[in-house]
């Protein structure tokens, strides 16, 4: 049986060190749909904790084979679980629990990840989406959190959601069901760019690259600040960023980086 998520690195160790490098694709390849089934989802995971501690890998890239980028949870295989002596209660509670924690990884993960997104990204491929760092979208790219049209609200896609758009732009999506184009979507907030087709997996490649290139300690500790600020309120967010800024300033990376930039010299980052 074909892979159902492939893992790439696009450089290894010594390139992600000297030319930002060190990128990892993590490609949904189960078409047409590419859906997230329990099988895929922990396939997903699985990559995503490997990369974790692997520091050949600074940043993740979450993209897609054949014409879909993910339809979300695979329906079928759902319906068919109502067969169990339960109703399907305890599957179903799996398959959230399993996806909630990917998602949640995501969000966590102490490397940059970023969506490459091409064709449609429904449900639970639309929070796949949202809660990622970065999404690039390409012209052909729509977006739905559709559960509402067969009697499934998205509340758990609305997590992701509700953090990344407007609420009143996230409640149009849940509550209508209908797909946005592209354009729409960065207008939401749920993609950074749109780009024509053919160049989506440049412009993602630039942004991965680029971001590779700056120090890996520091793009971790910023990604888990960036994040657990957002919970707070005002005066506990700034409280607890003034903490991580003096932490920052403290370490060799900052110390080298700074330096580097008043002798007018690349920085050579020490931490992995």
């Amino acid at each position: 049986m074909a892979d159902i998520v492939s893992l790439r690195h696009e450089a290894d160790a010594d390139a992600a060190s000297h030319d930002g490098g060190g990128i990892l694709r993590i490609t949904l390849d189960n078409p047409p749909a590419n859906l997230l089934s329990l099988e895929v989802m922990r396939d997903m995971q699985a990559g995503l904790d490997r990369a974790r501690d692997d520091s050949a890998v600074r940043v993740v890239v979450i993209a897609a084979a054949g014409k879909m980028f993910c339809a979300g949870h695979d329906l079928k295989q759902m319906t068919a679980r109502r067969a169990d002596a339960d109703g399907g209660r305890a599957y179903f509670e799996e398959t959230f629990a399993t996806c909630s924690r990917l998602m949640q990884s995501i969000v966590r993960h102490p490397k940059p990840v970023i969506a490459e997104v091409d064709g449609i990204a429904t449900a639970a491929g639309c929070q796949l989406v949202a809660s990622c760092d970065l999404a690039v979208a390409s012209d052909h790219a729509t977006f739905g959190v559709n559960g509402i049209n067969v009697g499934l609200f998205c509340t758990t896609p609305g997590v992701a959601l509700v953090r990344g758009l407007k609420p009143k732009h996230a409640m149009e999506m849940l509550l209508t069901g209908e797909m946005v184009d592209a354009a729409a979507a960065k207008e939401f907030g749920l993609v950074n760019r749109v780009v024509p087709r053919e160049y989506l997996g440049q412009v993602v490649a630039k942004y991965a690259r680029t971001i590779a290139s700056k120090s890996p300690s520091t793009l971790a500790l910023g990604k888990e600040a960036f994040y657990r600020q957002a919970e707070m309120g005002l005066a506990d967010a700034y409280d607890y960023a003034s903490r991580v800024m003096v932490e920052n300033l403290l370490g060799g990376d900052a110390r080298e980086g700074i330096s580097a930039f008043i002798e007018k010299r690349k920085p050579e980052w020490k931490s992995e």
